[in-house]
């Protein structure tokens, strides 16, 4: 995908977060570009499963689906995979989790050509790349969660002790300095706790709009998170927070 049509389609995914529903022509006067263009990128939108069409609307999919909470903050998302990408070197094997910037990073991963073998929970994040032939991807078993498109379950476990690996990444539905890190499902959760017993460094990738949300389920985790990637809107409190528990604190 061309730099330009990305950019456009990163400020289609915005105006329809902030207007929920928006018409073809609406969004075209307000990009300045052709009905057709625009129909175009709403088809290439919606095939990733961003968003959805009827009668000559487009709105983001339904908030419970992967796919839309993908298109939520979609440029900070994109931004902090970029960066925690920068981590994974050529021949590498990683865990990647099933939260939305971890899809990111392993598209990023995916697209730059590296061979690295991904052990994951997701079976969104296997279909989402399966295009790319240098990245072997294994899935943990479990039982399917239809909305989240990922594993759960004592397979997850069983799995994910087979390896050891550098790095995982994590995503994360809220923080609060009484809780840490949240999740809104007790199975994802307990995927999370089982797939880091198998590594040595723990990297939370999550936009700094979480920092103000407490989900229902702690992830307790066992150990610290070795970072936090996220952009730069996070609190000056939030990130001093971090620091004192000696998590490296990423910005982007």
């Amino acid at each position: 995908m061309s730099r330009k049509k990305e950019e456009r389609q990163k400020q289609i995914l915005h105006m329809l977060a902030e207007g929920k529903k928006k018409d073809v022509a609406a969004l075209s006067e307000l990009l300045n570009i052709s009905q057709v263009t625009i129909r175009k990128d709403l088809d290439e939108l919606e095939a990733k499963g961003f968003v959805r069409r009827s009668f000559g609307y487009a709105e983001l999919n339904d908030s419970d689906d992967i796919s839309a909470r993908l298109a939520v903050h979609y440029d900070e998302k994109r931004r902090i995979a970029a960066r925690a990408a920068e981590l994974v070197q050529d021949g590498d094997t990683i865990m990647i989790e099933s939260g939305s910037c971890c899809i990111l990073l392993a598209d990023v991963i995916a697209a730059s050509g590296r061979s690295v073998t991904i052990i994951t929970n997701s079976a969104f994040l296997a279909e989402y790349i399966r295009q790319y032939r240098n990245v072997q991807v294994v899935l943990c078993g479990g039982m399917y969660q239809h909305d989240s498109r990922c594993l759960v379950g004592p397979l997850v476990k069983a799995v994910s002790a087979g390896y050891h690996v550098t790095y995982f990444f994590i995503g994360t539905d809220g923080w609060s300095e009484k809780t840490g890190f949240t999740n809104k499902d007790q199975m994802r959760a307990q995927a999370v706790r089982d797939m880091a017993e198998a590594c040595e460094k723990m990297v939370i990738l999550t936009e700094s709009q979480k920092f103000s949300v407490v989900g229902t389920v702690p992830l307790n985790i066992p150990g610290q998170p070795y970072a936090v990637i996220t952009d730069a809107a996070i609190s000056a409190e939030a990130e001093g927070l971090l620091k004192r528990k000696n998590i490296e604190v990423i910005t982007v």
